[in-house]
């Protein structure tokens, strides 16, 4: 019985990346769709984000499932719950990557993003498509080291953010308003975008370690 029990947690772990995997895909299916005007990638984007809901249902109930049939002990437990806030995290990363594809759908036939801020608008659907990567490799091995170095690569999306702000409200601005409200949008979505690829990191030195995320990280930093 406990080793078909940890044969299911290992199936849970499993689809919990390939969870990752499909938000890579659309991510980087919806920066396509916004640089070049892609009514088509804008529409698979969203059919990926659909089989990804259909995953994180699939995970769910496979998460209450592992805590209903057994008592699980300290490790068990701290997996299963882990499992169910994960899910939550590359759900709502899937619901960003869609909302930068309707973006694109949306001003389609016409481009969101204008040739001024093209490159920066670029290297954050690469950046976003890199944290995610990351991402997936360290829910596939569990590596603390590896999570906690998530961390680092949000930096690179916040200095991305930042700057995508500043040039949209700086007084050489000459593309409109609504230009100006789609690409704020798109920034905070890339943004959360990463910041839920930071959180599977923590999450992850919380599954390994047993210890706060925070805590593990100070100690870790002074050492």
């Amino acid at each position: 019985m406990r080793t078909q029990y940890h044969a299911d947690l290992a199936r849970l772990a499993t689809q919990l990346v390939a969870m990752s995997l499909h938000d890579r895909t659309a991510v980087a299916s919806a920066t396509n769709a916004l640089l070049n005007a892609d009514l088509e990638q804008a529409e698979h984007t969203i059919d990926v984000c659909a089989e990804i809901d259909t995953m994180r249902d699939r995970c769910e109930k496979a998460a209450v499932g592992l805590l209903a049939r057994q008592a699980p002990v300290a490790s068990e437990l701290r997996q299963v719950v882990t499992a169910l806030h994960l899910v939550s995290d590359l759900a709502r990363m899937a619901t960003l990557a869609s909302h930068i594809a309707n973006v694109a759908r949306r001003r389609h036939p016409g481009h969101a993003v204008p040739d001024s801020v093209r490159p920066i608008v670029a290297r954050m659907g690469d950046a976003a498509v890199a944290i995610v990567s990351s991402a997936a490799q360290v829910l596939d091995s569990r590596d603390p080291g590896d999570a906690a170095r998530l961390d680092q690569q949000d930096d690179v999306m916040d200095e991305l953010h930042r700057e995508l702000f500043t040039t949209v409200l700086g007084p050489d601005w000459t593309d409109g308003v609504t230009a100006a409200v789609d690409l704020a949008l798109l920034g905070r979505y890339y943004e959360r975008f990463a910041d839920h690829a930071v959180q599977v990191g923590r999450r992850t030195i919380f599954l390994v370690t047993g210890e706060d995320p925070q805590t593990w990280l100070k100690e870790r930093q002074s050492l």
